[in-house]
Parts: C-alpha cells; structure tokens; sequence
C-alpha cells in the first residue's frame, strides 16, 4: 500500500504543520534518524490545535510545541495514511528526498572517476609525473577550473592526449593543440587545458613555478613547443657547434668567421646543436656591448659568449639549460645597478652558475678606479654575494658593463 495522497495533504499539509515537515525533511536530507522529539519555541494556537489534531490529543499548555516523531510514526502506519511511516510521507509532500551524505558521496566518487584517462599516461613509464599526478588529483585545481565532474572528464581527457605527445620536437603551439585536441585554440592561455598541461610540461623538465608571459613561453620550449619562435632570439659569438646539425654547422661557420650570431629560439628547438662543453667555460653577459668589442678585439680568438640583452627571453633561457645539459660551466656578468642585480638574481636561481667580475672586490675596484654615476632605483639584495648589495648602497655609484668592458674582454681571448 501507497501513501494516501488526499488524507495526508489535510493531516499535515496545511501552513500550521509546515514547520514540522520541515523538520523531517531536513533531518532526512542530513540521514539523522527519526527517532527522537522536535521542538517548536513560541509556537502559535492555530499550529498548537494542528499538533493536537496530528497526533489526536487536546493540545498541552505552554509556548514551545513538542511533537515525539515515533509517536507521529506510529499514527501515520496505523491510520492507514503512510502504511511505511515518516519518510515516505515527508517524500509525498516534498518530492523525492536526496540525503545530502549519499549524494556527495556519490558526487566525490565520480570526481575520483574522472582522473581515469590521465592514470595510464602517468605511470606509462614516465616516473616524473608521478608526483604531479598525484599534487594534480588532491590540489583541487581541476574542480576548481571545470566546476562539474561531466566537464572535468571531457577536460582531463584532453590533457592525457597533450601530455602523451609531450615532448614535441620544435612546433607550433597552435598547430600542436590542433593536431592532438582539433582545437587551435585549446592551450591559450585563457584555457583551463593550458593551465594543467603547463604543470605537466613543469614536471617532464623539473622546472620551477613562475608566471607571466616569458616563463609560459619558456615551459613550453622546454618541451618543444614554440610561441614567437622567430622573434625570439639571443646573441653570442664564439660558440663552437657540430658537424651534423644546421645550427651546428652555421655555429662553427660563425665561430670561424669571428662574428657574433642570433639564433631563433626556433632553430634552437627544432635543430639544436650538439654542444660538446664538459667543463668548458661559457661567459654570459648583460648588454650586447660585450659581444661587439669582443667581436672587434679578438674575432675567432674570443671565448664563447652568450648574451641575455637585459631580461633574458625564451630564447636565451632554453640556450642557457642546453649548455648547462652538456656540462658547460656558466659564469655571468651585468651593470652594477639594481636592474642589473635584479637580472643576475633570476639568471643565479635558475642555473647554476658563477659570478664573473661581478662581486664586491670587482665593484669596489670599479669605484675606486672613479668609473660611474649616481645610482637610483629601488636596492635588491645579492645572495651569491651579501656584501655586494651593501657596497653598492655604501657607495651609491652605478657601474655598467661598457666602463669594464676592457677586463671583460680580456677574459674572453683565447690563449
């Protein structure tokens, strides 16, 4: 037997029970069982006569209203009014309950499910997704990017087919997303899938987290995919290549040639060279300055050099990382001014690297020798030397490179 819709409505439908339907559809919405007393305080007459009218007893004095629910149990079952108790007559009156437990139990469960696609490419032999798979799954950032389990799933699919074809070998990131998504425009930068495949490409180089246009592009040149790949470039002079690649090749005609070269960050993803320089010593300097005297004063004879030309770009950066892959020993130097400090800050926490002619001995030297003028700008502390900072502040003097650049240049001729 079914619950009796008509009798029901006139029992506990009117507006002087609704507090106490209320009641018992929220307590069935939390699953606290209907097993104890609820209380009304500053209960009206009209709702008192309606309790007495429910349960078939005078109404008792006071202003709070207790009503037992076993007791409104057990004159529902016998009435004949709901045959199965309080549950499914609160049920006809509302609508089917959903308790709130079980649903986001079951909402948790399908979050969990949507992870699927990603768990074969994380442990497809590439141990270093692992962890951040794992930071992936309880970070929260995929809920809080695509709101819903449904767009979840459709998104970390994407992802899976992106991560799989990561590293790609020097192409175009819309032409990349195209091909594995069929959206040209599914790793923009505006796009939850960038977001996430970007702390995938992060994990595959052991990159550190950043922000800001130049560290996305550099995170996906990391990986082979290209942003810019031609307006992009950075100078040296004096680097040796190989035989075998384009780049290689024009590196060592260059080198011959003693004069300075641009490489795309294109033609340094997509043919790198094969750098041999265990041990070997590559300069980095700030200001392109140093190229041109070098490229005038020692020609062929000048060792390599490598310039950021101030912020270092993509294309610097991926070139730094490849001669730091094939073992080559950086050093670096730049304007003694807080721009230039700032630079040299970065450079020194991304690659290990030392300074050259760019500490306090060389500062104070400088000073000494009455090179420079008025420093301004905001100070910035140099953790690869503590003392520089506070000589510079002491001295209050700007030095850039082109006052020195007869002793940089002098390190840089080959024996």
């Amino acid at each position: 037997m079914g619950v009796d819709r008509t009798r029901l409505e006139r029992l506990l439908g009117g507006p002087d029970t609704a507090w106490l339907v209320d009641r018992l559809r929220r307590r069935v919405e939390l699953g606290k069982p209907l097993d104890t007393a609820v209380t009304l305080s500053g209960a009206t007459p009209a709702q008192r006569e309606a309790a007495g009218r429910v349960l078939g007893r005078r109404p008792r004095p006071g202003s709070s209203l207790t009503i037992s629910l076993p007791e409104l149990d057990r004159v529902l079952r016998r009435s004949g009014v709901s045959p199965d108790g309080l549950q499914p007559a609160v049920a006809a009156l509302h609508g089917p309950i959903v308790v709130r437990s079980v649903a986001a139990a079951e909402i948790e469960g399908r979050w969990v499910e949507v992870f699927a696609p990603l768990t074969d490419v994380a442990a497809a032999g590439r141990p270093e997704l692992a962890a951040w798979y794992e930071r992936l799954r309880r970070s929260g950032l995929v809920r809080r990017l695509a709101g819903a389990p449904e767009a979840a799933r459709a998104l970390l699919t994407d992802l899976a087919t992106v991560v799989a074809a990561m590293p790609a070998s020097g192409e175009q990131l819309a032409r990349f997303a195209a091909r594995v998504t069929s959206d040209a425009h599914a790793l923009d930068d505006d796009r939850p899938l960038a977001t996430l495949a970007l702390g995938a490409a992060r994990a595959l180089r052991d990159l550190p987290a950043g922000n800001g246009a130049e560290w996305r592009r550099e995170v996906w040149a990391s990986v082979g995919l290209l942003r810019d790949e031609l307006s992009t470039t950075v100078l040296t002079s004096g680097l040796p290549g190989d035989a075998v690649s384009f780049a290689g090749r024009a590196l060592n005609a260059w080198q011959e040639a003693g004069q300075p070269v641009s490489l795309t960050l294109r033609q340094l993803v997509r043919d790198p060279p094969a750098l041999r320089l265990g041990g070997v010593t590559v300069s980095v300097c700030e200001g392109p300055v140093v190229i041109s005297a070098a490229a005038d004063e020692l020609g062929a004879s000048c060792r390599p050099l490598v310039c950021t030309s101030g912020q270092p770009g993509t294309a610097a950066v991926h070139l730094l990382r490849l001669l730091s892959a094939a073992g080559a020993r950086l050093r670096y130097h730049g304007d003694f001014d807080w721009g230039g400090v700032r630079i040299a800050g970065g450079l020194f926490r991304k690659f290990t690297m030392m300074p050259w002619r760019y500490d306090t001995a060389a500062y104070q030297a400088a000073v000494t020798a009455g090179f420079g003028r008025q420093l301004t700008g905001s100070t910035v502390d140099t953790p690869w030397d503590p003392q520089l900072a506070s000589a510079m502040r002491a001295h209050n003097v700007r030095i850039d490179e082109e006052l020195v650049l007869a002793d940089l240049v002098g390190d840089l001729a080959l024996p």
